[in-house]
């Protein structure tokens, strides 16, 4: 749009636009924040979101909890309560309403006890304590489980449950401890200490059921962390619910998110053991019944096999009759070839003897001049023949016979003449006869004219 300042435009922005643009800048500009104030207008329409204020002495946000996030709170919110809250900044945008959007609230002592919580937990982490090469295996069948816990409370009960569905064979030995106030991190340190000096467990679960960070407070214990992470016996850690995290879940071989769990985890399921124990048993006798087969059938043929020493001999003494049988026979056969060889190769040498080879040679010049005496005259009567009849042509197609004949030849200088186009008036011709040669000069030309003087 044209601005009324010449040379100028407005820049002129849809209310939409604005706010988005607005939401934008907010939602870029500042990180997830923490807040703490005092709550006030507090909604819970049917959706299960939440809608309220966050105010002090002197201001207030609007905020919104949606469902997903108000379902892990762990207490009930109300108007007038003080409350410590992890929110990011944006715009409600149908409203342009500057507004929080909490992910994470609790109530305001608790802020202290986080602070305290993520300091320790950054500080221990620092020096490996928590580190994954520490951590050791679970034993796959425990001798006796181990219970470092309330003896009272909901957790042992949950735990001796499921051990006793999974594997009633096993012993559970409880080492009984506060959980929870100022006198639960000496007694849990105590009962670590006395489960890992009696070394009765194959294996121990450190637990207890849900509570606030404050009741769970004990299981932040630094020292109790140490003595954890430093204990002979393997631990496992189930402190709360699946959302509830302490330092003892850290320093622990492993952490389960719940008691039942840490049960599941640490006791085998001996029902299907025994299943597959039965199943084994069933194959290892098969396989016995099919090897006894197999030994009794091989029993049975070796037995056919045995014979008395005297079957024996005799069938011995028959096959040495028949072995001296087929040496007889096989030695005549090689004689009777010998024989016949030796036969061959006398007649062979009479045959190169001196004699008969001078006898053959003498035979054959015998004939050779016989052939020699008998054909040379009339050979040397063909060959004369031959002769007169190739001087006869020899002399035909001489040219001196053809001149004989009439003819002549005409050279200009060395060359025979072909052709009346080979001279001209004046040339010296030489004419060879029969008799002789005339030597003439040429006076005049007539080509094509064969028939006149």
């Amino acid at each position: 749009m044209k601005s009324d300042i010449p040379g100028g435009e407005r820049h002129v922005y849809s209310v939409s636009r604005l706010n988005l643009e607005a939401q934008g800048l907010l939602e870029g500009s500042f990180p997830l924040v923490w807040l703490e104030g005092e709550l006030s207008n507090l909604s819970r329409p049917g959706s299960g979101h939440l809608y309220f204020s966050l105010k002090d002495d002197r201001a207030q946000v609007n905020a919104a909890m949606f469902r997903a996030r108000n379902q892990r709170l762990r207490f009930t919110p109300r108007n007038g309560q003080q409350v410590l809250v992890r929110a990011r900044i944006t715009l409600y945008v149908p409203r342009g309403s500057f507004q929080l959007v909490v992910e994470h609230m609790e109530e305001a002592g608790e802020g202290q006890l986080r602070q305290q919580f993520e300091a320790l937990k950054a500080r221990l982490q620092a020096e490996g304590l928590f580190a994954a090469e520490r951590k050791r295996a679970l034993p796959p069948l425990p001798r006796q489980i181990g219970l470092i816990t309330s003896p009272s409370g909901a957790a042992v009960r949950d735990i001796l449950q499921v051990l006793n569905r999974r594997c009633p064979q096993i012993p559970v030995l409880i080492y009984p401890s506060a959980v929870q106030g100022r006198e639960a991190p000496g007694q849990l340190r105590a009962a670590l200490a006395l489960a890992n000096a009696r070394n009765e467990c194959d294996v121990l679960i450190l637990t207890r059921g849900g509570g606030s960070l404050e009741d769970l407070w004990a299981f932040n214990d630094e020292q109790l962390a140490r003595d954890v992470a430093a204990s002979a016996i393997p631990v496992v850690s189930a402190v709360g619910h699946e959302i509830d995290v302490g330092l003892t879940d850290f320093a622990a071989d492993l952490r389960a998110p719940t008691p039942s769990a840490a049960a599941e985890l640490v006791g085998p399921d001996l029902s299907l053991a025994a299943e597959q124990l039965r199943a084994a048993r069933r194959r290892l006798v098969r396989q016995m019944q099919q090897q006894l087969a197999r030994h009794g059938e091989r029993f049975t043929a070796l037995r056919r096999r045995l014979r008395h020493p005297s079957q024996q001999l005799e069938q011995y003494a028959q096959q040495l009759d028949e072995l001296d049988g087929r040496l007889r026979r096989q030695l005549t056969h090689q004689l009777a070839l010998h024989g016949q060889q030796l036969r061959q190769l006398g007649q062979r040498l009479r045959a190169q003897s001196p004699s008969a080879l001078l006898q053959r040679r003498q035979q054959q010049l015998q004939g050779l001049q016989r052939r020699l005496r008998l054909p040379a005259p009339r050979a040397l009567q063909d060959s004369q023949r031959a002769l007169t009849q190739l001087g006869q042509r020899l002399h035909t197609a001489s040219p001196l016979a053809t001149l004989g004949r009439g003819y002549s030849i005409t050279f200009l200088g060395d060359t025979a003449v072909r052709s009346v186009q080979a001279v001209t008036p004046g040339d010296t011709l030489r004419t060879r006869l029969n008799d002789g040669s005339i030597t003439a000069t040429v006076t005049a030309i007539r080509p094509g004219d064969t028939n006149q003087d």
